[in-house]
């Protein structure tokens, strides 16, 4: 007996929280903008089996890739190792999109295993199991991808004991095209472009105008909020290095797009509006002018907001 999970895309950051906001992307249109897994029990061991668009750039010895050590990392820390299971992973997300791909393959393949299993993690333990993996993968602990792609919506990450995130209100009206142009940017390599430190006034602005997010969305001032979505910290630093992103964000704003900025750590953007034909035309100018290579795509997204879940 298998069952298969679907874990969505993530925008992390949301431009305004660097490592504390995250956001779940569902597209409109009703297609599955995330990877799924699929696990069965075996006889011994793990397997893997790499399918989907993006299988191909995936390591191709299948221990090598992330969801095989999940599977490893989950049966040692369920003191299971001599259980046997099969998984497939549909690699639907690139690698290196800033779409929270290795967070979707991470995230759907312990809440499978999660499934298979029993459900021995709660939500809380799981979340942390997950955030541990990933913390083992890229050097240290960031949620803002991977807790709003198992819990949904928008997430601010807390990070205080017995609480690692809480979901915050979102804005139902508003629509975010994402665009991912085909290129591949290592998240390694665009946190190196920022400084080390930076001015007292630049730190301020980033509590200022994150604060004044989370109260505009409480308030549900959409007005306000998007006035304060600016990314201070990041986007400064990062923008030159994502090949058309400011002839983009100007094209964008021209178009009638309220406020614009890097998913996670790019190439893709993000860009907002509450009007579904400016939304449209802003997927059309995007698809026409911003994806580069094969594979690049955009899609009109509301926030997903049921995050990791069975799709069998």
């Amino acid at each position: 007996m298998s069952l298969t999970v679907y874990a969505p895309a993530s925008m992390g950051n949301v431009g305004v929280g660097f490592d504390l906001l995250g956001a779940a992307l569902a597209p409109i249109d009703g297609s599955l903008l995330g990877d799924r897994v699929t696990i069965a029990a075996a006889d011994g061991g793990v397997s893997l089996t790499q399918v989907g668009g993006w299988a191909h750039k995936l390591p191709s010895n299948p221990e090598d890739n992330i969801v095989h050590q999940c599977a490893v990392f989950f049966l040692k820390a369920l003191g299971k190792e001599n259980r046997g299971v099969a998984l497939t992973l549909e690699k639907n997300l690139p690698v290196g999109s800033g779409l929270g791909s290795s967070a979707s393959s991470v995230v759907a393949a312990l809440y499978a295993l999660n499934e298979h299993f029993g459900c021995p993690y709660d939500k809380q333990a799981l979340l942390e199991l997950m955030g541990e993996f990933e913390g083992k993968i890229s050097g240290s602990v960031h949620y803002d991808n991977v807790a709003p792609c198992y819990l949904g919506g928008m997430q601010l990450m807390l990070n205080v004991p017995g609480a690692i995130c809480e979901a915050i209100p979102s804005f139902k009206q508003w629509y975010w095209v994402v665009a991912y142009p085909g290129i591949s940017l290592s998240t390694a390599m665009m946190r190196k472009l920022m400084p080390e430190q930076y001015d007292k006034s630049v730190v301020i602005d980033f509590g200022r105008y994150l604060s004044a997010f989370v109260h505009a969305s409480y308030q549900q001032n959409a007005q306000l909020a998007i006035q304060v979505l600016k990314d201070v910290l990041a986007e400064p630093y990062r923008a030159a290095a994502i090949p058309g992103y400011d002839n983009a964000r100007a094209a964008l704003a021209e178009l009638g797009m309220l406020t614009t900025g890097i998913s996670g750590s790019g190439p893709t953007l993000f860009s907002v509006t509450d009007d579904l034909a400016t939304a449209n035309a802003a997927k059309a100018w995007l698809e026409a002018n911003y994806l580069t290579d094969a594979g690049g795509f955009a899609h009109v997204c509301r926030l997903d907001e049921q995050g990791t879940r069975r799709v069998d």
